[in-house]
């Protein structure tokens, strides 16, 4: 089976890529997704981390963009940052029932932990388990970022292993990381190197961290890869010549 490759941003709906940044000067705001999807393959969507949207929001993203195109969502901060993965089951079925409405275009659920949030196996034990029984689609991947240095240990890894869920490869320099594969995909975040969402990656460092993607494709793994440095279109273009050089 090929390899699969989504390189994209961490949203697309900001208001300084307009005018040239990215988006034609004068392009309407309802026609941004259509010129982002071509030149990307997927997004990963910030918006509902702050703010659930409705099952028909969803849904219109899903008529709107073709066949191949491929969303993460980003889980909700009250599961994560509020009620911290705990009595989670009643706001998981809010969520997934809503993001059902991407249907088959739901290729994975990204969730960032809190960095004042403490590693507890027993918790995310749990939470997994209930993602495993509710989650929309078999198919559809799971993703965590975490903040806190204790996350990363063996015991956190095996259970990442166990419901085939991954460990997020997020580069800045504000939070800790880790280099490793719990899951048949590798996911990675690009914050920004010396300013947090707001530097511009090197060519040097695009062509590091392409290489490392290659090394895990060898190993049959797929490739998730999001800029999140969107301060002066950065992400785009750090995005377009990542594609580029996976491409090679």
């Amino acid at each position: 089976m090929a390899i699969k490759t989504f390189i994209g941003t961490s949203g697309y709906n900001y208001s300084h890529w307009s005018n040239g940044v990215f988006y034609p000067k004068g392009l309407p705001e309802r026609k941004w997704l259509e010129h982002y999807m071509s030149f990307f393959n997927t997004v990963e969507l910030n918006v509902s981390f702050y703010r659930l949207p409705k099952k028909s929001i969803f849904e219109g993203w899903r008529k709107r963009t073709p066949q191949n195109f491929t969303f993460v969502v980003k889980g909700s901060r009250f599961i994560t940052h509020v009620k911290k993965l705990k009595d989670c089951e009643e706001p998981l079925k809010l969520f997934f029932n809503n993001a059902e409405g991407l249907k088959e275009k739901l290729g994975a659920v990204l969730w960032q932990l809190p960095p004042n949030l403490h590693a507890n196996g027993e918790k995310l034990e749990t939470f997994c388990k209930i993602i495993h029984r509710l989650r929309v689609s078999k198919s559809t991947r799971h993703c965590f970022e975490f903040r806190h240095s204790s996350w990363f240990c063996k015991q956190i890894y095996n259970i990442l292993r166990k419901y085939g869920f991954s460990l997020c490869i997020a580069h800045s320099k504000s939070w800790p990381c880790e280099e490793l594969a719990t899951s048949d995909f590798i996911y990675f975040r690009f914050h920004g190197g010396e300013i947090l969402y707001g530097s511009n990656y090197s060519e040097k460092e695009l062509k590091k961290w392409a290489s490392k993607a290659k090394y895990w494709m060898e190993k049959r793994k797929d490739i998730y890869a999001y800029f999140n440095n969107d301060a002066y279109g950065f992400a785009i273009k750090n995005a377009l010549r990542f594609k580029e050089l996976l491409e090679k």
